[in-house]
């Protein structure tokens, strides 16, 4: 009995001994089962059948010998052994992504050490997942004739994907991983439903319960307790937003998305803000992989499911255009079929008044995107005659925007009179950077021409007025106050350009505008106030806390200097003295690097992951004014 057990305990030791081959076996069979049993020679060529059995029309068949049997044997333990390598070698991935070093202890126990096995490394000392060679998708093309002549070109071509290394979503799920209890999940997506994702008009679309949510995306499910308890200013924030960004970076290269991964990314884009740039230009990619924007003709014939998926790509229309601002760039979303209906999709069957807040920022963003194609973004040109009609046309078109929808939204049940009040906002912040082109070019050749001084004095007032009206809106408004911990990180960065361009203008890039530079740093020192204030009890890396040390930090800096004596409270300040050294305002620099260059701000970095504008370098060159969307 024990030898029994011993022999089968290590099958494959027999071979070893005789190295990579089978023993020989010096007994071969080789006639078939029909001549061997007429015992006569067997003539068999190069294979069965033989040639008696040819010629009488037999069944020519050979029966395994010992030696074709141990061949088959060894056959399969080569591949086996391969397949072994190729499932370690994936777990391994797999640890290192979910941060279990502990999958990678397990070691496999041999009756005898393999000599040419290489050593295990230590997980720590394994290259990153990122520098391993990432296998390309083995996939075939069906030529597929039943799309007609004007069909896109692509469709014409079906890939038939080989089914490779997907990210397994049971194994993503952060509560079967034991990082949420059931009830802390149903806790954040409680609060999550019940505000934050009101302010954007609801994400999630219909509400959901915690096991479809967990059913369908895992990254969904991730993002939104993230963002909860980053609200929450809950102590397992940290641990989350790394599982967030683990989740996300799997799905990356993943061809297996869906419509709540976006979801799942824009919640990460909206309020989580080092990764925001990166969660919606994967949002915009998974949405038009899986052809949102195609969704609004079906929309408008009354199609709800296509309805859902319509509103969510206004959502990723939104999401990127919030960024490109904050971050400069071009939107990668354009004015397409889905835009332009944007108010026939109102009308459809399945709209309700939260489609209407939607819409209302799908049209400030279109002016946007009109503002940013006409003007461009270079900062050092000054405005000339016939650039100063087109921003007052597309000033008013903000105007009919902010009339229409203030007049429109009603007071909503989970976030009060938001609604209009958000729409006043974001109308002031448009009209910020828009007349805020009265600053381009200045200090150059050609700066305020005699023929456009009096308009570039009209826009530049205009500018600060809104400004101005941001910031008092904030200061005097309990209502918005109680809503800054639980708005978009855009409205934060609307903040703090607000402020950052007052103090300039009242400072420094001022020209023939009347500035009381008194009330504007009594107007930034309330503004600080509050934000210290609603900020005393948000999580620590909340961008708001950061945003509230910073403009601290800036107006100690700004202490106006006369070259001549103390300036009076309603000061003319002109472009010719400035007020103090011009290394003040490079707060771009710091020993961690930028979180992203903030084109709309010059070079200021506000999303730096120390302390934002703590570190002021003395360095002669003084950022441009902000370039315009």
């Amino acid at each position: 009995m024990h030898h029994h057990a011993s022999a089968q305990a290590s099958p494959g030791a027999a071979f070893r001994e005789y190295g990579e081959k089978p023993p020989e076996i010096t007994r071969k069979i080789t006639a078939c089962v029909a001549c061997r049993k007429q015992k006569i020679k067997c003539n068999m060529g190069d294979g069965p059948p033989c040639v008696r059995c040819k010629k009488r029309g037999l069944s020519c068949t050979v029966n395994k010998s010992l030696q074709m049997i141990l061949e088959s044997d060894a056959d399969w333990k080569t591949k086996t052994e391969s397949r072994v390598k190729a499932l370690e070698s994936a777990l391994n991935k797999v640890a290192d992504r979910l941060s279990m070093p502990e999958l990678l202890e397990y070691e496999m126990e041999d009756d005898e050490e393999d000599d040419a096995k290489p050593p295990r490394s230590h997980p720590s000392s394994r290259l990153s997942p990122l520098a391993e060679k990432h296998t390309p998708h083995n996939f075939e093309i069906v030529m597929d004739d039943n799309a007609g002549p004007a069909a896109i070109p692509g469709s014409v071509m079906t890939p038939v994907i080989v089914p490779g290394v997907e990210p397994n979503r049971e194994d993503q799920d952060i509560i079967k991983r034991g990082v949420l209890t059931v009830e802390q999940a149903q806790a954040y997506l409680d609060l999550y439903q019940n505000r934050l994702d009101h302010f954007l008009y609801r994400i999630l679309g219909d509400r959901r319960s915690l096991g479809q949510v967990r059913k369908t995306s895992p990254l969904l499910l991730a993002g939104i307790c993230t963002v909860s308890a980053l609200h929450l200013a809950a102590r397992d924030f940290e641990r989350l937003y790394q599982e967030f960004v683990s989740i996300a970076a799997a799905q990356t290269f993943s061809r297996h998305n869906n419509v709540d991964d976006v979801r799942g990314l824009l919640v990460g884009a909206f309020w989580l803000s080092g990764i925001s740039w990166t969660c919606v230009g994967a949002a915009v990619r998974m949405a038009t992989e899986i052809q949102l924007q195609r969704s609004i003709f079906k929309t408008l014939s009354g199609d709800r499911s296509h309805y859902l998926r319509t509103r969510l790509y206004y959502l990723v229309y939104i999401c990127d255009h919030h960024f490109s601002i904050a971050y400069g760039r071009p939107p990668m979303t354009r004015q397409d079929d889905t835009i332009r209906a944007s108010s026939a999709f109102l009308d459809s069957e399945h709209a309700v008044e939260d489609d209407a807040r939607l819409v209302s920022q799908v049209k400030f963003w279109s002016v946007g995107t009109e503002v940013y194609e006409t003007f461009g973004i270079d900062v050092e040109r000054p405005l000339t005659a016939d650039m100063i009609d087109p921003i007052r046309r597309f000033g008013i078109k903000l105007d009919e925007i902010r009339a229409y929808w203030s007049e429109r939204l009603t007071r909503n049940d989970y976030v009060g009179n938001y609604p209009r009040k958000g729409v006043h906002l974001h109308y002031h912040f448009a009209k910020l950077y828009l007349y805020s082109m009265a600053f381009r070019g200045i200090g150059k050749p050609g700066f305020k021409a005699p023929d456009v001084a009096l308009d570039i004095d009209e826009l530049a007032n205009n500018a600060i007025l809104s400004a101005t009206t941001i910031l008092r809106t904030v200061i005097q408004d309990p209502e918005i106050q109680g809503h800054l911990n639980g708005l978009p990180t855009y409205f934060d960065l609307m903040i703090a350009f607000a402020t950052v361009f007052v103090l300039k203008v009242s400072t420094k890039y001022a020209t023939s505008v009347r500035v009381d530079t008194t009330e504007i740093r009594s107007l930034v020192g309330e503004v600080v106030r509050v934000l210290k204030h609603v900020t005393s009890t948000m999580h620590p890396r909340h961008l708001l806390v950061s945003v509230a040390r910073g403009a601290g930090n800036l107006l100690e800096r700004c202490r106006p200097q006369d070259y001549r004596g103390p300036y009076p409270s309603n000061a003319h300040v002109t472009l010719s003295h400035p007020t103090f050294d011009d290394s003040l305002y490079d707060v771009s620099r710091n020993g961690q690097g930028p979180m992203f260059d903030n084109f709309f701000m010059g070079e200021f970095d506000f999303l730096s992951t120390q302390d934002m504008m703590n570190n002021f370098q003395q360095d002669p060159q003084f950022p441009q004014l902000p370039p315009q969307m």
